[in-house]
């Protein structure tokens, strides 16, 4: 079965964004910018919010028609523009997408459950507001945060504050880059 995995770049205070969705902050050189690629590549599908989609259906579709691209950001282009996208979302109307992307107005957990049995690479979950949404229905099978240094002070947080129960997890990786961010991975404890 395929996994619902977390990804996500916070500051080391917990924010993901400043307060005005500002994220010029991530340090994303090369190198982080490739594992990302490599990570992302074999999945089967990118699931995520409205905003998350606007913000990354802004730029990436085209990236790599720039002769100036970065080989690591044409490779992701390619990588976003071709994976199967469902976004999550009341405001754009439901059905297919540009991109290979299918929009569903709310997350239903039969569905989400249904989508995890079939084939395919595991799902990138992306977007604050939708993974509070899947960790309130107990659906994240994994966590993958990046740990970028530097503090913002203010923002919207990773994690809110929900009514979440404890959720025991084991760790299963981590890795500093050499910009100093460091990726903690966590799944669930099967335990």
């Amino acid at each position: 079965m395929r996994k619902i995995v977390l990804m996500m770049s916070v500051s080391l205070d917990g924010y993901l964004e400043g307060p005005g969705r500002e994220i010029g902050w991530h340090r994303v050189d090369t190198a982080l910018h490739q594992h990302m690629n490599d990570v992302l590549a074999p999945m089967g599908g990118f699931l995520s919010g409205r905003v998350t989609h606007e913000l990354m259906a802004d730029y990436w579709p085209a990236a790599d028609a720039d002769p100036k691209a970065d080989p690591v950001e044409a490779e992701f282009a390619a990588i976003w523009r071709d994976k199967p996208k469902i976004v999550f979302s009341r405001t754009l109307p439901p059905g297919p997408a540009e991109w290979h992307t299918t929009v569903v107005p709310e997350v239903s957990p039969a569905a989400v459950r249904a989508l995890k049995e079939e084939p395919g690479g595991d799902l990138s979950l992306g977007g604050a507001d939708l993974a509070a949404t899947f960790l309130a229905h107990d659906l994240v099978d994994e966590f993958r945060i990046y740990i970028h240094p530097v503090l913002i002070g203010t923002g919207k947080r990773v994690f809110p504050q929900g009514p979440f129960a404890p959720s025991p997890l084991r760790l299963l990786e981590t890795r500093a880059f050499d910009n100093g961010v460091v990726l903690i991975r966590h799944g669930r404890d099967t335990d």
